[in-house]
Formats: C-alpha cells, structure tokens, sequence
C-alpha cells in the first residue's frame, strides 16, 4: 500500500514539472501572449543573408516584430522585406534598419535604430535608411588582406 502512495506522489510530481515545462515553452514562444496588434513596414536592403520570414525584428535588444516577408525586387535587383510592428511602436520618419548578427555563431535579426524626427511612420512606409548584411567572408578577406581604404602601395 505505502508503495501505490510513493508511485502515485512520484507519477503528480513528474505530471506537475512536465505542466511547468509546457508553460515556460509556451510563454518563450509567445503563445500565451496577448495579439496586441501590429502594422506593416517595409524596407529594401542589398543582401538579407541570414535573414528569413519570420526572423526577429528587435529595437534595444528586444524583439517588437518580425519579417512576415521576403522578395526580390525586378526593378532594383534589392531584396524587398514586409516587417510587422507592434502597434504601440511609433518610429520617427527618419529611424533606419540594418541587419546585425548575434556573434560569429549566433544567429542573423534585424535592428531598428529610431530616429529623432517629430513625425512617424505610418503603417505601409517604407524605411529608406537600411543596411543589407555583412558576408564574413568578405569581411575576413579584407582583414586577412591588410588593405585599407586610404593606403598607397
């Protein structure tokens, strides 16, 4: 009898951390958040290395949106990305995105830096000032390659 009681304590305790594990997943994942609402910008970068549809779209190291898509523009040969913003985010006309990296291992997000200008974006502008990502293999090249831009040879 004593070991149908410990089986029972041991089987509500396993049930008890598997209900905590599925909460804190879900809460990572933004599940039990609320839809605030949110409205679309867009942007044109040169290259989205790294980037895909559903990267983060972080200001201040925190996520306030995501890539809801990615196209080749035929005009420009630019890579044109729709980005959906939580709606209590107002950036200034001037704010400017750039793709950044989270470390030589980490992962490729999209940064929002704000501008300063009195008025905002509305909901389907485009950010002008952006800034594709950088390959680091080219990047490793010019420092293996010990040129600057203003030597002479």
């Amino acid at each position: 009898m004593a070991s149908e009681g410990t089986e029972i304590l041991a089987g509500a305790a396993v049930l008890a951390v598997a209900i905590g594990f599925l909460a804190y997943a879900a809460n990572s994942a933004d599940m039990l958040r609320r839809d605030t609402g949110s409205y679309t910008l867009t942007a044109s970068f040169r290259a989205v290395d790294g980037i895909t549809v559903g990267s983060d779209v972080r200001m201040a190291g925190l996520k306030v949106g995501t890539i809801t898509e990615l196209r080749l523009n035929p005009q420009t040969f630019f890579a044109d990305a729709t980005i959906s913003l939580r709606d209590e985010i107002l950036l200034p006309s001037d704010s400017a995105i750039l793709i950044s990296s989270e470390g030589l291992l980490g992962g490729n997000f999209v940064e929002i830096s704000p501008g300063g200008m009195p008025d905002n974006l509305a909901p389907g502008d485009e950010i002008e000032n952006t800034q594709g990502s950088v390959g680091l293999v080219s990047l490793l090249m010019k420092f293996v390659g010990g040129k600057s831009d203003g030597a002479e040879e």
